[in-house]
C-alpha cells in the first residue's frame, strides 16, 4: 500500500459576475412584470403576488455577496431568468469539458507536473451536462492522459467523493495519480425566477492531483484517511433527467431545477457534518482542537459557523474555518476545494487539515490531511 498526498489543486473562475445588487434588481423587474401578468387573478385571491427580494436578505441568509457565471446576460433579463448559451456541435470540446481541462492544467502546473504523470480523471460534480459520453473520459482525452476516466455525481459531496475514489486507486497501487475536477455549472439548473433560492449559486471549477506521496512534490499535503457517509432525504432535490420527456414533463416545471427546504436541511445536516468530523478525527486519535483549518462545504455562513461551533466549543475565526462563499457563492461541491486552494499556503510542516463537504443525498465527504 502507498502513502498518499494531495499534491495540488486548480482553479478556474468564470468569466463574468453578478453582485448582488444586479440580481436583486433583476429579479424585482421580473417581480413586476408577473405581478402585472397576473393582476386579475392577484386581486380575486386566486393567486398569490410574488414578493420582490433585496440585497440585505440574501447577505442575512446565506453570507453571499457576488458569484462568477459563465453567462450573465441571460441571467439578468426578467423576460428570461437563466443563462444563454450556444449548443456546440458533437466535434467541439463541451463547456463543462472546457472548464475542467482549464482546471486541472492549473492544478498539473502548480504540483510541475504533465498529463504523462496521471493515470485517472474521475469529474465529479453535481450535474453532469449529458448522460454519456462521460464528461471524465472527455476531458482526460482533451488533456493527453493514458489511462481511464469516469463521471460520478453525489451532489455537493461530489468532490470530496472523488477525492476517495483517487485515494483508493494511488494506495492499492492501481494509479500513480488521479485527478479529480470538478466543473460545476449551476447557473443552468438554479431557479433564477424563485425569491428563496434565485441567490445562492454560482459557477467554478476545480481540480485534485492526487498522487503517491513518494511522487509528490515538497510541501504536499498527505491525505491520513477520509469518510463518507450518504442518507436519503428529499429535503435536497431536482427531478429533471432522461425520464422527464417520457414523462411529458414541462421544463419549466418548477421540481425540474434545482428546490430545496433550507430550514431543514440546516436543522438536520449541521449534526450530522459536525458528528461525522468530530468522528472521523478520533479514528485517527485527533481531537478537533488539534485541527489547524477546517476547509468546509461553502453553502451557507451560518452553517459552517454552527458546524465550526460545535466541533471546537467557541466561535471559529476565519482563520479556523476560511469563507470563500461571499465572493464565489455556494459553487456545489467544489467549494471546499476552493476553500483550500486559497487557504493552505500558510500552513506550517506537521499541521493537520479537514476537507469536507455536505449536501443532497444527504451526503458528507470528509478528508483529513496533514502538511509535509
Amino acid at each position: 500500500m502507498h502513502r498518499v498526498a494531495i499534491s495540488s489543486t486548480g482553479l478556474f473562475t468564470p468569466p463574468e459576475v453578478i453582485t448582488n445588487e444586479e440580481l436583486v434588481a433583476a429579479f424585482n423587474q421580473y417581480v413586476h412584470l408577473e405581478n402585472a401578468k397576473y393582476a386579475t387573478e392577484i386581486a380575486a385571491g386566486t393567486r398569490a403576488a410574488l414578493t420582490e427580494s433585496n440585497v440585505e436578505f440574501i447577505e442575512k441568509a446565506s453570507g453571499i455577496k457576488r458569484r462568477y457565471v459563465m453567462e450573465k446576460s441571460g441571467v439578468l433579463d426578467p423576460r428570461r431568468m437563466r443563462p444563454v448559451f450556444t449548443a456546440r456541435p458533437d466535434s467541439e470540446l463541451s463547456l463543462m469539458a472546457e472548464m475542467g481541462v482549464k482546471a486541472a492544467q492549473d492544478a498539473l502546473a502548480k504540483a510541475g507536473k504533465t498529463a504523462a504523470d496521471v493515470d485517472a480523471v474521475i469529474c465529479a460534480a453535481a450535474n453532469m451536462q449529458r448522460p454519456y459520453p462521460a464528461m471524465g473520459v472527455e476531458i482526460q482525452t482533451a488533456l493527453g492522459v493514458q489511462g481511464y476516466a469516469f463521471d460520478m455525481n453525489v451532489a455537493c459531496s461530489s468532490a470530496t467523493f472523488g477525492i476517495e475514489m483517487a485515494t483508493n486507486a494511488v494506495r492499492t497501487g492501481s494509479a500513480r495519480a488521479v485527478l479529480v475536477v470538478s466543473p460545476e455549472l449551476p447557473s443552468a439548473h438554479l431557479a433564477w425566477k424563485d425569491r428563496d433560492c434565485h441567490f445562492i449559486f454560482g459557477d467554478v471549477c476545480t481540480a485534485v492531483l492526487v498522487q503517491r506521496l513518494d511522487l509528490a512534490p515538497a510541501g504536499s499535503f498527505e491525505i491520513l484517511g477520509t469518510r463518507l457517509l450518504s442518507t436519503f432525504s428529499n429535503a435536497i432535490r431536482n427531478n429533471a433527467g432522461f425520464m422527464s420527456r417520457a414523462e411529458d414533463r414541462d421544463p419549466e416545471d418548477r421540481d425540474q431545477l434545482f428546490r430545496q427546504e433550507g430550514r431543514k436541511v440546516f436543522k438536520e445536516v449541521c449534526p450530522m457534518a459536525a458528528e461525522h468530523i468530530a468522528g472521523h478525527l478520533a479514528s485517527l486519535d485527533l481531537q478537533p482542537t488539534q485541527v489547524r483549518r477546517f476547509w468546509l462545504h461553502q453553502a451557507n455562513l451560518s452553517m459552517n459557523q454552527l458546524i465550526s461551533r460545535k466541533l471546537l466549543g467557541r466561535d471559529a475565526t476565519l482563520d479556523d474555518a476560511p469563507v470563500i462563499l461571499d465572493e464565489f457563492a455556494n459553487t456545489a461541491s467544489a467549494g471546499s476545494i476552493i476553500a483550500f486552494h486559497r487557504h493552505h499556503a500558510d500552513i506550517q510542516p506537521g499541521d493537520v487539515g479537514v476537507i469536507c463537504s455536505f449536501g443532497a443525498g444527504y451526503s458528507i465527504g470528509s478528508a483529513i490531511v496533514k502538511k509535509l
